[in-house]
């Protein structure tokens, strides 16, 4: 509330109101419109969570994380995309949610309301999973307490990344068991974005969550990760298909609650920055995965290597093999409607007299961390015009705001029995391998419409199974698109996929952590401080030790990833 400055009169009549009536001045500070704390229903407080966890975790699983993994990069402002340059990362968003779910668990009690308490636990241990899977050592046990009296709230200590992940896993199974009971008295099914106020549905997701903080572990604490892991599989509950997959649809009425790429809101500015990564789309090509068209669409216009031309390079683009004299490109408008017309075009050239060839595939990525991406593939329209009608870009169902496959995803049936076939390859008591990895890669083609082809793309070489870890790896992380944080977590613990960083790279290797932020560093000092002391550093010491390359405990001492 903005206050303007107030004058003696006014200090007069204020003071006589008081003195000839407290009751009008308490009736004057409050607002007609507002609810009391003491009122608030939770079925209002629950939604405004899910919804800001979701589209957080999309925003990073298809924006810059996803050029981390070489999922895609981009040919326009790729700097933080494509190079890992990242500056200081506040948390504040997270903590904000972080306290308004708290007051969701507080009303929860209050109303004995037991559904609302396993959602507030839940919703607790992902966004402080999150935070301390991003950042490292973070306020836990004693946050979300600045209004409580004393220094240790105001300016709270960080717990070790060991304290938080216990006690995400705690808080998990606590809320399993509230799940387990099938009460959902109270909840009004419409303002649940996730499960419409299904308990077994949140109690399989819990577990799935069990299952992911697990998994991350059990490279520091093997016997508890080993533990939680059995234990889940021995329920038999956890997302099993892919109709239960975790999501949130978007609703498609202007930019915030949109697809991030829409191109309604841009003109297609951001949606035409990110193109594939050749480091996924070569590999998806080589075996011939049926996903490819569902994530990305063919160039423009394809080159046509021809040594029999007199000419370097075409002076013009061809239709349907004739010549448009004085056309280098088409704007993407224009090629969308001619394609779409049934047209196809091409553009040769001689590979002897370049001196080089060029891509002539149908579907053409950019390779991870080019010094000058924009210019790849001998693009004639280089720099901020975003347009490359020689590689590929993303499918078109992600112009769009909402619907279909334009939902943001938190975890998925797919992800779940991956873990469940890395468990069984350590000799844990989850199921075959072998039977877990098949499940794990037909229920990802199911999520992306393309079940069918299930049988012939688990026998093509490299997919059938085969036993490695690198293997399963390399699937999961194929499974992770637009959920790209969690290809990068197990990177960051597997050093799978062996990615290989480009030339303008920062670093030569890749990034494990955000960095901590200006509040933190502005305003608890002393205890950033402590925790930054404890990261080891290797690359990017110039920087200091608070920086994207610093190992914190989750990977110190297990000579990962590199």
């Amino acid at each position: 509330m903005i206050r303007k400055p107030i004058n003696r009169f006014t200090i007069l009549l204020l003071a006589m109101a008081v003195l000839g009536s407290c009751k009008k001045l308490d009736d004057l500070n409050v607002n007609p419109n507002g609810v009391a704390t003491s009122e608030a229903n939770p079925n209002l407080l629950m939604p405004g969570i899910q919804r800001s966890v979701a589209l957080s975790m999309l925003n990073l699983g298809y924006q810059d994380i996803a050029g981390t993994v070489q999922h895609t990069q981009k040919d326009g402002w790729w700097t933080g995309h494509n190079q890992y340059e990242w500056g200081l990362v506040d948390w504040s968003g997270w903590y904000s949610l972080l306290r308004t779910n708290r007051f969701l668990g507080e009303r929860a009690d209050v109303m004995g309301l037991p559904f609302y308490k396993g959602v507030h636990l839940t919703m607790k241990a992902f966004m402080f999973g999150t935070i301390t899977d991003l950042w490292g050592d973070a306020p836990y046990t004693k946050a979300l307490k600045g209004d409580q009296l004393g220094a240790e709230f105001e300016y709270p200590a960080y717990d070790s990344q060991e304290t938080i992940y216990r006690g995400v896993l705690e808080d998990l199974k606590a809320a399993a068991k509230i799940f387990a009971t099938g009460n959902n008295t109270g909840v009004v099914a419409a303002y649940d974005l996730y499960f419409a106020g299904n308990a077994a549905s949140w109690y399989a997701f819990t577990n799935s969550l069990i299952l992911r903080y697990s998994m991350r572990i059990s490279a520091k604490l093997p016997d508890v990760a080993k533990a939680n892991i059995e234990a889940v599989f021995s329920s038999g509950v956890y997302l099993k298909t892919a109709g239960q997959d975790v999501t949130m649809n978007y609703i498609g009425a202007a930019s915030g609650d949109s697809w991030p790429s829409a191109t309604e809101f841009d003109a297609g500015s951001n949606f035409r920055r990110l193109k594939p990564c050749t480091t996924l789309l070569d590999k998806m090509v080589q075996y011939s995965d049926p996903r490819v068209p569902v994530w990305f669409r063919p160039v423009h216009c394809r080159w046509v290597d021809d040594n029999t031309l007199a000419t370097t390079i075409d002076p013009a683009i061809r239709r349907n093999g004739t010549l448009l004299p004085g056309v280098v490109s088409y704007s993407d408008s224009r090629y969308l409607t001619e394609i779409a017309a049934g047209n196809v075009f091409t553009k040769k050239y001689n590979p002897t007299r370049l001196g080089r060839t060029l891509d002539t595939r149908q579907y053409v990525g950019v390779p991870p961390a080019m010094i000058e991406p924009s210019e790849y593939n001998l693009n004639p329209t280089p720099g901020q015009q975003l347009e490359n009608q020689h590689v590929s870009q993303l499918a078109d169902v992600y112009r769009g705001k909402s619907g279909g496959v334009l939902r943001a995803r938190i975890i998925s049936a797919s992800e779940v029995h991956f873990i469940l076939a890395e468990a069984a390859q350590r000799g844990w008591a989850t199921g075959t391998a072998k039977t877990q990895y098949e499940t794990a890669v037909r229920l990802s083609l199911e999520t992306w419409g393309v079940g069918p082809g299930y049988a012939a793309y688990i026998a093509r070489p490299g997919v059938a199974y085969n036993g490695t870890l690198a293997q399963l790896m390399e699937q999961k992380w194929i499974a992770s698109w637009t959920v790209a944080t969690e290809a990068w977590f197990d990177y960051r613990r597997t050093g799978l996929p062996n990615f290989k960083v480009g030339p303008s790279s920062t670093e030569p290797v890749m990034p494990l952590r955000f960095t901590y932020g200006n509040n933190e560093i502005n305003f608890n000092a002393t205890e950033v401080n402590k925790a930054i002391n404890k990261l080891e550093v290797s690359y990017g010491a110039n920087r200091g030790k608070n920086n994207q390359w610093a190992k914190s405990w989750l990977l110190q001492g297990t000579g990962k990833p590199w």
